[in-house]
């Protein structure tokens, strides 16, 4: 079956591009060109992946606006900023409401379609069924790989599939500085220093949500994160 992409765009010109390059990589498509239509269609029903444009119409933050809310719903569901603005603060705000990835227009399609691709792949692996759930425990963390879900003291901890991946990395040699290429190497995507940073802070606020004292992701400065051994 194929895989369904949602496009959330608002130009129509720019929206019917990138349609019919989904389309010729085999994706079916579905578009919506604002913020209240792009929810409207995700209650009816999930797409395998989401691409949101940021500026939606007269709402200028109408794509972060939207991914909030969707990951709030899906909290599993990869989602991608595809936009003209390349700010770096445009790039941060992205990816700590939950963005997975964060490409602007300039891109190609080949290489577009190779990031998606990616974190399809990344999903793919998750369910692939197993006899048995592959289990990775330390102290007080729990990481269902089968299942992609991460717990904390037995409390579930909702993150996207780049979170997961990076807590996976890091929880997998506790004690090791895991430097910035081989986190994005364990999340199969390309993410320069700043993205890092603010993939690890987001993770960390979750993780804090649910126990404001968790420490256990360790900064080792100029080189990178390590999961607490202790």
């Amino acid at each position: 079956m194929p895989r369904h992409i949602a496009i959330v765009e608002d130009e129509p010109a720019i929206a019917a591009n990138y349609r019919d390059a989904f389309q010729r990589y085999g994706f079916t498509v579905s578009h919506f060109a604002d913020r209240p239509s792009a929810l409207a269609g995700f209650r009816l029903g999930l797409p395998d992946l989401a691409v949101i444009d940021v500026g939606l119409g007269d709402e200028f933050e109408g794509g972060f606006d939207l991914c909030r809310e969707l990951r709030s719903q899906a909290p599993a569901l990869p989602i991608v900023f595809l936009t003209a603005r390349d700010d770096e603060l445009d790039v941060i705000s992205g990816l700590r409401l939950g963005a997975d990835d964060y490409l602007t227009k300039d891109i190609s399609i080949a290489h577009m379609m190779a990031r998606v691709n990616a974190l399809l792949r990344r999903v793919d692996m998750i369910n692939v069924p197993k006899e048995q759930d592959d289990v990775l425990e330390r102290g007080k963390l729990a990481i269902n790989i089968d299942r992609m879900s991460v717990s904390w003291d037995k409390q579930p901890v909702d993150l996207t599939v780049t979170e997961f991946w990076i807590v996976h990395s890091l929880a997998r040699h506790p004690g090791q500085v895991r430097n910035r290429q081989q986190l994005m190497d364990a999340a199969q995507t390309v993410l320069d220093n700043n993205t890092v940073t603010s993939h690890i802070k987001r993770i960390r606020k979750k993780f804090q949500a649910v126990d404001a004292g968790f420490g256990a992701i360790e900064t080792a400065y100029g080189m990178g994160y390590r999961w607490s051994s202790q």
